[in-house]
């Protein structure tokens, strides 16, 4: 890759051809079709991330002083996924394994529940991140070994759709190109595995919002990290009509000074721009991450993409969850009496972001606590 003056940024990484160059071969794969036809399926609505584990929703439940236990949490996907008409705004729902196997409280399976209601079913793969040695800070996710075998279980199970989250730090030492090609190597051999096991891979880079940098240094940094990703991507063969692309937007950092001065059309400018670039028109959605924005954050940031007047051959729209859940949570309490409240609150987010999918959403659902930040540093799943 060369450096080029892009104008924008401060710099990008392009391709340069060379005498020798290498071509992509054709896998021959049985599911190619169904890869194709499940990822455009997906891209045409949104996902629920409901794939918490069992230690990251225990702090979500201690934050309305819930005990995490495992009729808790089933009781509360069960309030998610029995929404009324959730099907109407949500096509996939990422899932944990312990969720995969649970039931409703009548006796029907969630994948059965799910299946009912037009909704695809996802799996969360990977094993978390461990740290690359040589690197300050940065990580590397871990999961590939036994991967083809449990994604094939996965299918036989019924999901169709998998995840892996890679994590990408910014500071004045990272990311290093060290810690960008270990996981686009990883993203990029899981998305492989997955296709060969029928399981539409999500991609999912994410550039953590932490830190003080500005949207220019966002930008410069998911687009390399981009670019890097889909190289890996096109020498691991994998089938880019088949995935699903969840990156994060592109905004400014968490410690920003200026960062409230930074508007939704500006994020659109410097997100759609970026995916411009990098992502190929073939990549049939891309699901954006809500990374820790607020609520309504997240949604009018969404919205002002969909209205931008700008090339986009992909759909974008959004793999939320704590953008999705957060009202809903507060609004349960961990309570049967407020099932039905919780369950609305829910489906106002899901709406609006439908909305904001569409480029039609006007603004203001859910109220003043819709604006609060649900940034954690260092955020795991």
């Amino acid at each position: 890759y060369q450096r080029r003056d892009m104008g924008a940024y401060p710099s990008c990484f392009v391709p340069v051809c060379h005498t020798q160059t290498t071509t992509m071969v054709s896998v021959a794969n049985k599911y190619h079709q169904e890869l194709q036809e499940t990822a455009a399926y997906i891209a045409a609505k949104g996902i629920l991330a409901a794939d918490e584990s069992t230690g990251t929703i225990a702090k979500r439940f201690e934050s309305i002083a819930v005990e995490n236990t495992e009729e808790n949490r089933r009781a509360y996907r069960e309030l998610l996924f029995t929404s009324p008409n959730i099907g109407e705004y949500i096509s996939g729902a990422i899932l944990f394994e312990e969720t995969l196997g649970q039931k409703t409280a009548a006796g029907e399976p969630f994948v059965d529940l799910l299946k009912r209601t037009g909704i695809m079913i996802g799996i969360k793969v990977d094993k978390g991140v461990v740290p690359i040695h040589g690197t300050v800070g940065e990580t590397a996710t871990q999961g590939l070994d036994g991967l083809g075998a449990r994604c094939a279980e996965y299918y036989k199970k019924g999901c169709r759709f998998a995840k892996w989250r890679a994590v990408i730090n910014v500071s004045n030492s990272a990311p290093s190109e060290l810690g960008i090609a270990e996981n686009a190597h990883g993203l990029a051999r899981y998305a492989a595995i997955c296709q060969e096991n029928g399981l539409v891979p999500i991609v999912e880079p994410e550039v953590l919002m932490d830190g003080p940098h500005d949207i220019e240094r966002a930008a410069s940094v998911t687009e390399h990290v981009l670019a890097i990703v889909f190289r890996a991507l096109h020498e691991h063969h994998v089938l880019l009509e088949g995935i699903l692309l969840k990156p994060n937007m592109v905004l400014p950092g968490s410690d920003n000074p200026n960062k409230r001065n930074v508007s939704p059309q500006t994020v659109a400018e410097f997100t759609v721009r970026v995916l411009g670039r990098t992502v190929p028109p073939v990549v049939p959605g891309i699901m954006f991450l809500s990374g820790g924005q607020s609520e309504e954050e997240a949604t009018l940031n969404l919205d002002a993409m969909n209205k931008l007047n700008a090339k986009r051959p992909w759909s974008l729209s959004f793999s939320y969850g704590r953008a999705l859940q957060s009202s809903c949570l507060k609004a349960w309490k961990g309570q049967s009496a407020n099932f039905e409240a919780a369950q609305q609150a829910f489906l106002v987010r899901a709406k609006a972001n439908h909305e904001a999918h569409l480029g039609v959403y006007g603004g203001g659902a859910g109220g003043g606590s819709a604006s609060e930040s649900l940034h954690v540093k260092n955020y795991t799943y």
